[in-house]
């Protein structure tokens, strides 16, 4: 496998509604312990679309981690400008993030006109990976749920993995990072 797909859900379907919200640190932290032994492995490029949430946050561990490991980022965009109606402190987040990206191209070199362009962005991540990561829960639902109904879709018929981040999983990376603090086996 050298080439995967991140996605998941926006801040605002997690409860977070703040950009600096201290439970971000905890998402990030366990996307970054799922991709970890994936890119060991041999994963070279991980593509997002670059939405708010699971996306932007996994652009910026692949940044952070691109100083140790061989691992590219790719940003595809569904079209143009699709930070516009963005708050602003997220749409500078994502400007950071399209600069430090080893490959950004919208899918669509126009602004939005529907959703076909979304359906087309899913179907061409899907087409130009070997697998995908998903932040979701089965139960709750939402939007990557339009995602990974496509991508078991494309799983009948070709050679594709589907990997899952699930809130029990980040439930255990707070509790694994709370017992790596020195100051927690003292109290």
């Amino acid at each position: 496998m050298k080439v995967i797909t991140v996605s998941g859900y926006k801040p605002m379907e997690m409860g977070l509604f703040q950009i600096d919200d201290p439970k971000i640190d905890y998402v990030k932290e366990t996307i970054k312990r799922r991709l970890l032994p994936l890119i060991e492995e041999g994963v070279e490029w991980v593509l997002i679309s670059g939405n708010m949430g699971v996306e932007i946050w996994t652009g910026e561990i692949i940044i952070d981690l691109k100083n140790e490991y061989d691992v590219k980022l790719g940003i595809f965009p569904p079209f143009l400008n699709q930070e516009n109606r963005w708050p602003e402190k997220q749409q500078e987040q994502y400007r950071m993030l399209t600069e430090g990206a080893d490959f950004f191209k919208p899918l669509y070199n126009k602004e939005y006109e529907g959703p076909y362009q979304f359906q087309a962005r899913d179907q061409w991540l899907l087409e130009k990976s070997d697998a995908c990561l998903l932040l979701y829960d089965e139960e709750t639902g939402g939007s990557p749920g339009y995602f990974l109904e496509k991508a078991k879709q494309y799983q009948e018929n070709h050679d594709y993995q589907i990997y899952y981040i699930t809130p029990f999983d980040i439930d255990d990376t707070v509790r694994e990072m709370m017992m790596e603090d020195p100051n927690y086996w003292s109290e």
